[in-house]
């Protein structure tokens, strides 16, 4: 195999140690850089033209992508309108000349080590991380979003040791059960009423989002909700059939939630008002 192809095959960037296990020799890497195919970015690594370009960031700082980078490179949920900036993390102790002028770097010892030949940092130093960059309702999401990615036992991030009370914090409110990152962001904006918030319960043999009480069902069309004519046609039929049984459904979208709070908000709140949560 060529070493290109192999390059390819890699992502478009890889560690020269990586290569070296694959059986290219340093004179092989080394014709392939003079030859324009590959590109060296330092001394450890290798590239083509494809390489994407925040990998390419972390490679030429000598650092790992981190808090919202590496989030976003591990698919987790984030909140809408982030600026991309690429976040960086570095040893305490590392110098900041070569980094991006609009790089967020993040000095820091790491919690766990990041896997070997890898430009991710770990899973525990990006949610710390976010922790530190978002306010509180955002870092719950996203950790949530982790969770449910990454298949984390919420205990097992109880127990890590921290070092920072808001990661802190938010692990000891992750739960785990959210299909999704705006249903988290729903749960957690109404968790302050105080009223009793059941998360992928059973009503009528089928899951919904969220049980409110004992009658109020909510549920949540996600911003990928692309459902066929026969998914639609069940999802009618169970809404029927709940009302049927005495319950209340409430059906928001994505664009809803994100961008029309409020009323969604008030929509809930007139439903309390009226009791249609509880048995009468």
């Amino acid at each position: 195999m060529e070493l290109r192809t192999w390059l390819e095959a890699q992502g478009a960037i890889a560690h020269r140690d990586a290569a070296a296990a694959a059986g290219f020799s340093r004179e092989h890497v080394r014709a392939g850089i003079r030859s324009g195919q590959v590109h060296r970015i330092r001394r450890s690594w290798i590239a083509t033209d494809a390489a994407p370009p925040d990998l390419v960031t972390a490679a030429a700082a000598s650092a790992h992508l981190a808090c919202l980078s590496s989030a976003r490179r591990r698919g987790w949920w984030l909140p809408p309108d982030l600026p991309e900036v690429v976040h960086l993390h570095l040893a305490p102790h590392a110098s900041s000349a070569g980094l991006p002028p609009d790089a967020v770097p993040h000095w820091s010892e790491p919690l766990a080590p990041p896997a070997r030949h890898s430009l991710l940092e770990s899973v525990e130093d990006s949610l710390r991380h976010i922790a530190h960059c978002l306010p509180p309702e955002a870092t719950r999401v996203v950790w949530e979003s982790a969770v449910r990615v990454e298949r984390i036992d919420p205990d097992a991030l109880r127990r890590v040791r921290w070092r920072s009370p808001a990661a802190s914090a938010c692990a000891a409110e992750v739960r785990g059960l959210s299909d999704s990152g705006i249903e988290t962001l729903f749960v957690v904006r109404l968790s302050h009423w105080g009223l009793p918030l059941v998360q992928q319960a059973v009503v009528a043999g089928r899951r919904v989002d969220l049980l409110i009480g004992e009658l109020l069902v909510v549920q949540i069309d996600g911003f990928a909700h692309h459902r066929g004519a026969a998914q639609r046609g069940a999802d009618v039929a169970h809404d029927a059939e709940l009302r049927l049984r005495g319950y209340t459904v409430l059906r928001f979208t994505y664009a809803q939630i994100v961008y029309d709070w409020p009323t969604v908000e008030r929509a809930v709140a007139r439903a309390i008002a009226a009791g249609l949560h509880r048995r009468r």
